[in-house]
């Protein structure tokens, strides 16, 4: 031990023995405690919250001029009486709690931001550079969640979980340092709801007293449960609609192969001849009709007698009276298809 201290005597360059440096009780406290007081590590998404939880861990410590520089250090050296140079005690202490200090800081960091800090040796430089290096991150971090609310819909989610992710974003916009108000929050809810829910945004629109995000977030879940009983229903009417609907169909084919059925019956019974109906005798139709639909007299299928041509008969032939023509001989066959001429 003696020659320790005048080991210690001779560094110092002063005869009065060294005194030993020893650790506040707070600091102990402080240094057992910080991993369970700062639940979170330090990311490039949540650098708020780790700075609120950290910050008033150091001020509950009176620690907190450490990371702001209100307490500097001290000189590193003094003079003793002799004139000689030696260690400021002062400063070896402050130099103490600083270290405890960032050791604290890096175990409240995570991995890939641990190498933007390692060669910093004060608590305050370490604070100073991670306010540097995340303030733009975090501004583009704040427009990018904005975005992504502005955008966020509804679709084929249930209500709870779209008032879920609205919430996982309103608090990380808060925790990037730019807190919603309620008003915008459900402005923002009701642009992601689809047209079923367009008498419900109405109402709420129209609405004069204003309403508690506790409030809104409930009645939007029954206004859910209302509408998924309204669909049931009328899927339930349309089902039941088909059903009559293929009753119908069914029914009527059924009763139409009937009639076709005894249709087809009658015509086999009575067959009809070319020329002749169903019962035996010769159509009979209005000549005059017939030959008044198209503005002129139908050509009868018959041929002539005298001059042996197709389409008129030998009474209107216009040799019939000509005694210098001479009648070609023909040969009349009769056919199932050949109609009779009166």
């Amino acid at each position: 031990m003696a020659e320790a201290s005048s080991t210690a005597m001779a560094e110092s360059g002063s005869s009065e023995p060294s005194k030993e440096i020893l650790i506040p009780p707070q600091l102990k406290f402080f240094m057992a405690n910080v991993k369970s007081m700062v639940t979170v590590q330090l990311t490039t998404e949540n650098h708020l919250i780790w700075k609120s939880q950290l910050l008033k861990l150091f001020t509950a410590n009176n620690f907190d001029g450490y990371l702001t520089g209100e307490i500097p250090p001290p000189a590193k050296y003094i003079l003793n009486s002799s004139g000689n140079s030696k260690i400021n005690p002062l400063y070896s202490t402050w130099l103490l709690i600083d270290q405890h200090l960032a050791s604290a800081i890096y175990s409240t960091v995570s991995a890939s931001l641990l190498p933007y800090i390692l060669n910093i040796e004060s608590s305050y430089e370490i604070w100073l550079t991670i306010e540097r290096r995340l303030q733009s991150s975090n501004r583009s971090r704040l427009l990018q969640l904005k975005g992504e609310l502005h955008l966020l819909q509804l679709g084929d989610k249930t209500m709870f979980q779209y008032l879920s992710e609205i919430k996982n974003k309103i608090d990380a916009i808060a925790a990037a340092g730019s807190p919603i108000e309620v008003e915008d929050v459900i402005h923002y809810t009701l642009n992601g709801l689809p047209n079923s829910y367009q008498s419900f945004k109405t109402a709420i629109r129209t609405r004069e007293s204003t309403i508690s995000i506790d409030n809104f977030y409930a009645m939007l879940c029954s206004e859910e449960l209302h509408l998924q009983a309204d669909m049931n229903r009328e899927s339930q009417n349309v089902a039941t609609g088909d059903q009559n609907l293929a009753l119908a169909v069914t029914r009527g084919s059924y009763r139409g192969r009937l009639s076709a059925r005894g249709r087809g019956r009658n015509t086999s019974a009575g067959r009809a001849t070319p020329g002749r109906g169903v019962s035996g005798r010769p159509p009979t139709a209005n000549f005059n009709q017939i030959a008044n639909r198209g503005g002129r007299r139908p050509r009868l299928a018959v041929d002539c007698q005298i001059c042996g041509k197709t389409g008129h008969s030998a009474v209107t032939c216009w040799y019939r009276h000509d005694p210098n023509y001479v009648t070609v001989p023909q040969a009349y066959i009769a056919t199932d298809n050949t109609q009779q001429a009166d």
